[in-house]
């Protein structure tokens, strides 16, 4: 062969590689498949029934990503449970609809092939498929030389799930008297990464000799899957909210109907101790409340009589307790007191 000839290879882009990858991910979904009746991974596109117990479905979409959360993963060279925030991302916002997830898809995109890496972030991602009970059916695994420093990558999620027309979640269920319910976080989920990294340079903090940072700033989100929909089963709920980016006040006023109003008693909330961490290092209530979930990662709107039937259905590290309830008013969320951080 010609030394001199152009070829993708020299440009920086590894086709048998990425090829070893899409084996890699065929072989592992396979080991992994929820629902029989999906296709096979690598064809053009994945064509797939609609369940048979859905009688009038709806469709449901969601993207997202984790962040600069992937910056923390780098900086530890640790990738196996940023897959599962990926797919945490995406379908806690399904069930806000009351939608199942149905099926997931990934885009990779990274300055060069790396297995050992990839292989790591799609094992977290089948991992939260799993817990999900959806299906990894598809996917893009992009090498982009030039636009991604070394080492550098990105990871974006696509899930799509359905609802029976009678189970969609939506505003005309909440009602004046409803509470407002907690269910914990796991910790910081994928929000307010940037701020965290900020925070680590200016105070020259090295996470790597940190066993307590190295364990939080990468601990997965919790997927909060199994526990709604089995809730919507059974109509315990009248809606619900996942608490990301803008935090408690801002997700949760996306749900309010006009002239209500989430009263929001923030004495209430049990902060995690990295939350506490955080806190402590110098960063306002106010700062804290709008960027990070602060130890809350979805809320629920329920009837009150249904309070210790709903409790029921979530384990003892996650058991949800009442912060608000639902009154009349033009504030669609009004937050009382402050957080106790150190309780």
């Amino acid at each position: 062969m010609n030394k001199n000839l152009f070829t993708y290879k020299k440009s920086g882009v590894d086709i048998p590689a990425a090829e070893k990858f899409v084996k890699f991910i065929t072989n592992i979904s396979k080991k992994n498949k929820v629902n029989s009746s999906f296709n096979k991974i690598g064809g053009f596109g994945s064509i797939n029934e609609i369940p048979n117990k859905f009688k009038n479905p709806k469709i449901v979409a969601c993207t997202d990503g984790v962040g600069t959360k992937v910056e923390i993963a780098n900086l530890l060279n640790k990738f196996d449970t940023i897959g599962i925030d990926l797919v945490a991302m995406s379908v806690n916002d399904l069930i806000v609809q009351g939608a199942e997830p149905i099926f997931f898809l990934d885009y990779i995109s990274i300055n060069k092939i790396d297995l050992k890496k990839l292989k790591a972030i799609i094992s977290g991602i089948v991992k939260g498929c799993k817990i999900s009970n959806c299906e990894l059916v598809g996917g893009e695994t992009a090498e982009m030389p030039g636009t991604y420093e070394k080492n550098k990558f990105d990871i974006a999620g696509f899930a799509v799930g359905l609802v029976d027309q009678k189970k969609i979640l939506n505003k005309t269920k909440i009602k004046k008297g409803n509470l407002v319910l907690a269910v914990p976080s796991s910790g910081l989920h994928s929000n307010g990464y940037s701020l965290i990294r900020y925070l680590l340079k200016k105070k020259k903090i090295n996470i790597k000799r940190n066993e307590f940072l190295k364990k939080e700033l990468l601990r997965p989100t919790k997927i909060y899957v199994k526990e709604i929909l089995r809730l919507i089963d059974k109509d315990l709920i009248n809606g619900c909210a996942n608490i990301t980016g803008g935090g408690i006040k801002d997700n949760i006023s996306r749900i309010i109907p006009n002239n209500l109003c989430a009263e929001i008693n923030l004495k209430k909330i049990n902060t995690l101790k990295i939350f506490k961490w955080l806190k402590e290092n110098n960063i306002s209530d106010e700062e804290m409340l709008k960027t990070f979930n602060c130890g809350v990662g979805f809320c629920l709107i329920i009837k009150s009589k249904n309070f210790k039937k709903v409790k029921k259905f979530f384990d003892k590290k996650y058991q949800p307790y009442i912060i608000g309830k639902i009154s009349s008013g033009k504030e669609k969320v009004k937050i009382n007191d402050k957080i106790h951080w150190f309780k």
